[in-house]
């Protein structure tokens, strides 16, 4: 997937200046003409550079930046000053409202280049890095932290919107059986071949995370509560086909799932925390009936009522 650059500046002539100096570099480039709206395109575009001009209309390119580094939305997009003006004063001032580099017009096109790229291979460095961070290392799948921060954000999407959103939390039955047993290496098999069950059998808006130890959780978007239990279905088969090999012999795992859906919560107590109790409740009620097996949480009220009666 190609960058993307943002430039920010009045001139029509440095926009096309801009477009043939920087073909070579295939990136997506889009132009403002102004700091408002630069400052709405970029929370829009989440661009990965915005080259800023300094001497703006009604608003300078400092200014711009100053805001844009106060939103965040938008903290943490890097900037590159354009500017006619090469004096260090200007230089420090750019860099110390948070910009990564500034180039001085007119522009040398080979540094130029070299500045632009710079900037968008450390971007994607950075992605990188994020993204690493994000990932749990044993199951190769997504970890608490990306689940935590994709759940809320699903779930405003939801309270916004009027979206579909449901959730599976997942947890082996008698792991610690599998470690006392077995070992601890050939609970890392299980746990590794968990994770590439969810990982495959879901589809590529979802998200399987490993929520801590043996227990797992999905994010299931833009479904409703009987596909939510389809999908649960559908891990639940794919589980009873696992075989792990040890030399005490061989043996199989099962899953409990606990399935809640947004459609359960009344609009106004929708939250991330919400969900997750739902789902909670519903693995908790699969563990109490005999494992391996699906229980769907019950709506937010019974839950009220059922907390209040322990």
């Amino acid at each position: 997937m190609a960058q993307s650059i943002l430039a920010i500046d009045d001139s029509p002539e440095i926009h096309a200046l801009l477009s043939a100096r920087l073909r070579p570099e295939q990136a997506e480039l889009h132009f403002a003409s102004d700091g408002p709206e630069g400052i709405r395109m970029a929370r829009e575009l989440q661009p990965d550079l915005i080259l800023l001009d300094i001497d703006l209309p009604n608003m300078s390119g400092y200014e711009v930046c100053r805001r844009l580094k106060d939103d965040p939305l938008t903290a943490a997009l890097h900037i590159i000053f354009l500017s006619g003006d090469g004096q260090s004063v200007s230089k420090v001032q750019g860099l110390d409202l948070g910009a990564i580099d500034y180039v001085t017009k007119p522009f040398d096109p080979a540094e130029l280049r070299a500045r632009v790229r710079a900037a968008l291979r450390t971007r994607r460095y950075q992605e990188l890095l994020a993204q690493r961070a994000q990932v749990d290392g044993l199951t190769g799948i997504w970890n608490r932290a990306y689940f935590d921060r994709r759940l809320t954000e699903e779930v405003a999407a939801v309270r916004r919107y009027k979206r579909d959103l449901s959730l599976l939390m997942v947890d082996i039955d008698h792991f610690k059986k599998v470690n006392d047993t077995y070992g601890h290496p050939m609970g890392d098999q299980v746990l590794q071949a968990v994770g590439e069950v969810l990982a495959s059998k879901m589809r590529t808006t979802d998200a399987p995370c490993r929520y801590g130890g043996e227990e797992f959780a999905v994010i299931l978007t833009e479904i409703d509560r009987a596909q939510a239990w389809q999908a649960a279905q559908r891990l639940q088969a794919a589980f009873a086909t696992l075989q792990f090999h040890h030399k005490s012999g061989s043996f199989g795992v099962t899953a409990s799932i606990g399935v809640a859906s947004a459609e359960r919560v009344p609009q106004i107590e929708l939250t991330a925390a919400a969900l997750v109790s739902l789902a909670d409740e519903g693995l908790y009620l699969a563990k109490q009936t005999g494992r391996n097996r699906i229980c769907e949480a019950p709506s937010i009220d019974q839950l009220k009522t059922a907390a209040s009666a322990r």
